[in-house]
């Protein structure tokens, strides 16, 4: 049976994460492991709701050492949880210390103060780990590469969850080809030593793959918090030693640069979950004093690409990873994605290892014979000034014969008038896709990767 480890790197008394300033060591870690998954059920699906990006890797780590799955559903909400106790009917899940009742089974990270405090479990209980998950000779547990160790989740057209698998070792594939991608754009020759803060949730694949994984497989060492406001990240940043990479979204950074809030200099930033405008990545890049590197990718295939966004609109997919087709029908197949699977978006195939992404095939929208997509109106709604969030919306036809459908626009724009916006649109895009009506509110109700969920528009 081929096993991989946990944790990679030789020296186990380096950072693997954060905590106010005070480093967690990967020994440290390693016995939290091991104190968890004693306590853990005996068979089990894990479902984590801590907010603790380093009681998440604990409970990860736990989950494997007992042959069990980690469960990454796009939400936790009520409805939700009901429709994993009907998939999973042996599901669990790992709360922090006094969560409240939730009708599943539930068990306790130990309190902060024992978790990735200075204190560690003794080393029998790491060793006894490490002969959970196939003894390897030290303290480092070695998992079973074909472990199911996750299942993302997406929500489908009719809102049930559908599961995608990820074996450990693809998981494995996938984050040491994104670090050595990310060492490269930093110049270096790995990420060790490298601290990162993250704006988006372990739970969600960005997040679970640009900060878990990559602290696990690449070296890194991640914030255990999950800063949202602007000052927050700043000083979640400041308490960081460099090198620094800030982990976040489109969203997240305009809301960052729009604060105004002094920003410590960071070392690279990564953004993901949407498109993002040059604009803001120039402005990102002029503020943080770093490239900014996007990444590309989706849940059936993983990380699949990045690009440094102010160095023009290519990207380059991961060394191993190959294209085959163009257009809406693309595939990528190798390394991590030894299956040829279908890409979700329209992509303009430069060759083999290149390509312009032109907007997701659900994106597009076409009216009176003009096509065009969502994510490029968002794009030139967004770039207008005045406006701080924006997004178009397509309402559904109705009637056996409907009329030409026509877009909504949802602002937030305290001090631009409608008509104000309207004029800065005509001079962006094709008069077709000019608004019917633009609705201002206060916010957005995005979730906490920065995405904009369809139905919450409607």
């Amino acid at each position: 049976m081929t096993a991989l480890a946990l944790v990679i790197g030789s020296d186990l008394d380096a950072p693997l994460a954060w905590r106010a300033g005070r480093p967690i060591s990967r020994r440290q870690y390693l016995a939290d492991v091991a104190a968890l998954a004693g306590r853990l059920p005996a068979h089990g699906s894990m479902l984590s709701l801590t907010g603790d990006r380093y009681r998440f890797a604990v409970g990860l780590g736990a989950a494997m050492l007992r042959g069990h799955t980690s469960l990454l559903p796009p939400n936790h909400t009520d409805d939700m949880i009901r429709r994993l106790r009907e998939l999973y009917a042996d599901i669990y899940c790992v709360v922090d210390p006094g969560a409240a009742p939730n009708g599943l089974p539930m068990v306790e990270h130990l309190p902060a103060h024992r978790t990735g405090s200075a204190s560690s479990a003794p080393a029998d209980a790491v060793r006894t780990a490490a002969r959970v998950g196939a003894a390897s000779g030290n303290d480092v547990p070695q998992i079973d590469a074909d472990l199911i160790a996750a299942r993302v989740l997406t929500s489908g057209s009719t809102g049930a969850p559908l599961p995608h698998a990820k074996p450990w070792a693809l998981l494995v594939a996938s984050a040491q080809a994104e670090a050595a991608r990310l060492a490269e754009s930093m110049g270096r020759a790995s990420l060790d030593g490298v601290a990162l803060v993250a704006t988006v949730p372990a739970q969600h694949m960005y997040g679970f793959e640009s900060t878990v994984l990559i602290a696990l497989q690449g070296g890194a060492a991640f914030d255990a918090e999950r800063p949202f406001y602007p000052a927050d990240i700043a000083a979640a940043l400041a308490r960081l030693p460099r090198p620094r990479l800030l982990v976040t979204t489109p969203f997240h950074l305009k809301m960052l640069l729009d604060s105004r809030v002094a920003l410590p200099a960071v070392d690279l930033a990564l953004s993901a979950t949407a498109p993002l405008a040059p604009q803001l990545a120039a402005r990102a890049e002029a503020a943080l004093g770093a490239p900014l590197m996007e990444i590309y990718g989706c849940t059936e295939a993983g990380q699949v690409a990045t690009r440094r966004t102010t160095a023009g609109a290519e990207w380059r997919t991961f060394d191993a990873l190959r294209l085959h087709g163009d257009a809406d029908r693309t595939t990528v197949v190798g390394g991590h994605v030894p299956q040829p699977t279908v890409l979700a978006d329209v992509l303009e195939v430069i060759d083999p290892q290149r390509f312009r992404l032109l907007g997701r095939s659900n994106d597009l929208v076409n009216i009176a014979g003009k096509r065009s997509s969502l994510s490029h109106l968002n794009f030139h709604l967004n770039a207008i000034d005045g406006v701080a969030d924006g997004a178009f919306w397509m309402p559904p036809e109705t009637g056996a014969e409907p009329e030409v459908t026509r877009l909504v626009a949802f602002v937030v724009a305290p001090d631009r008038a409608n008509t104000g916006i309207l004029a800065a649109l005509r001079e962006r895009i094709d008069p077709a896709f000019l608004p019917r009506r633009i609705i201002r509110v206060a916010r957005l109700p995005r979730d906490p990767t920065g995405k904009l969920p369809a139905d919450r528009l409607a």
